[in-house]
């Protein structure tokens, strides 16, 4: 069973969104304004709830973060991990709370917006700053989450830990005769009871329905013959967990055994290239070659991977024309695969993180393919 990480301070908060307003400023930018969602708890701590109510971190280089806040959300904002590195600015219903915001930012200044933001927020600010322009985080300032720190690198680790426990109790369940939403559910409580607090996803496809990468667990029976994907992840201690493995219903015929042999070879080629300096596309072509040379190019439709952190997809992305290049502490899938429309699918995914010398899985499983009953 996981253990509890050691937690994130308000120190470790603060410098993150030091780091966070330096960034922006380096990118041209006056400023970022981060609504409620992924970027706001990687940066404070704060998980605020799905709500109209407007909130929004203001972060200005050289300035103290502040956050607008609803007066009746302030005392959760103030008790949140991060709130004593939070200068706090509330509204009540009734007032305007772009009012209470326009006076942080610098009047015609170019400011970053998490891409999460609502549009009726965003208007509400345009109407306030009516000569302030903005840009996407995600397109001025992608890796804003994509290095992680030792903690964050220990979440990462426990919560790739409890996923390949996961795939190790599924494999001592019955695959044939039960419905691929049987075996979805099994993989939710299995990843619950190994410490996940939130189940993202469940891919469970059998049979033509491998062929689907994103195939969404369904009522057909798994039966004797079939190949079966299996992807599934989600949260622990606030981090991502993402794997896949390829299993078989009975023993594979060659033609299958072929076809995840060549994407076995792929996804160990895709890892083999991540080090410090290399492109992220690199990592995408050492993959993608091998499946090409094997005549299967066009058989593979998906990026090769993404980031993973406060969410389990997020940049850098793994994928042709991404130049950006790697640097310890990214975190990221490595996934390639082969999808034969009306036949199966085969994809083999581990989480790895840049290291000073290479790349570190993890996922540790094994890759070859398992055989169920």
């Amino acid at each position: 069973m996981p253990t509890t990480p050691v937690p994130f301070t308000a120190e470790d908060y603060r410098a993150r969104m030091v780091r966070a307003a330096e960034a922006a400023a380096a990118a041209g930018l006056d400023g970022l304004l981060i609504a409620p969602g992924p970027d706001l708890a990687h940066l404070t701590g704060y998980r605020p709830g799905v709500t109209e109510r407007f909130t929004l971190l203001v972060l200005v280089a050289g300035r103290d973060p502040v956050l607008v806040v609803p007066k009746l959300e302030a005392p959760d904002a103030e008790g949140a991990v991060g709130g004593p590195a939070l200068t706090l600015r509330d509204w009540t219903d009734g007032t305007d709370p772009y009012g209470v915001t326009g006076p942080l930012l610098p009047a015609g200044g170019r400011f970053g917006v998490s891409d999460n933001t609502w549009a009726m927020h965003l208007l509400g600010l345009q109407r306030q700053l009516p000569d302030a322009s903005y840009a996407s985080v995600t397109e001025v300032l992608p890796m804003l989450r994509a290095v992680k720190d030792g903690p964050e690198l220990e979440r990462l680790a426990a919560a790739g830990a409890a996923a390949d426990a996961t795939y190790e109790e599924i494999l001592k369940v019955r695959f044939s005769g039960r419905k691929e939403s049987d075996i979805a559910a099994d993989l939710a409580d299995l990843l619950r009871q190994f410490g996940h607090s939130q189940v993202d996803f469940t891919v469970v496809g059998s049979g033509p329905n491998g062929a689907n990468p994103h195939h969404e667990a369904g009522d057909r029976t798994i039966e004797t013959g079939d190949m079966v994907v299996l992807d599934f992840g989600g949260l622990l201690d606030g981090y991502g967990s993402d794997t896949s493995r390829t299993v078989h219903v009975g023993e594979p015929a060659p033609a299958e055994q072929h076809i995840h042999d060549v994407v076995l070879e792929a996804q160990q080629a895709g890892v083999d290239a991540v080090k410090p300096g290399v492109a992220c596309q690199e990592v995408d072509r050492a993959a993608r070659e091998i499946i090409e040379e094997a005549g299967y190019g066009d058989l593979f439709i998906h990026r090769t991977g993404h980031g993973i952190g406060v969410t389990t997809h997020e940049p850098p992305y793994m994928i042709e024309g991404e130049e950006q290049p790697l640097v310890p502490g990214m975190c990221f899938s490595v996934e390639p695969g082969i999808y034969l429309p009306g036949r199966f699918g085969v994809r083999i995914e581990d989480i790895v993180t840049v290291t000073e010398t290479g790349g570190r899985r993890f996922n540790n499983t094994p890759r070859t393919m398992a055989i169920v009953d």
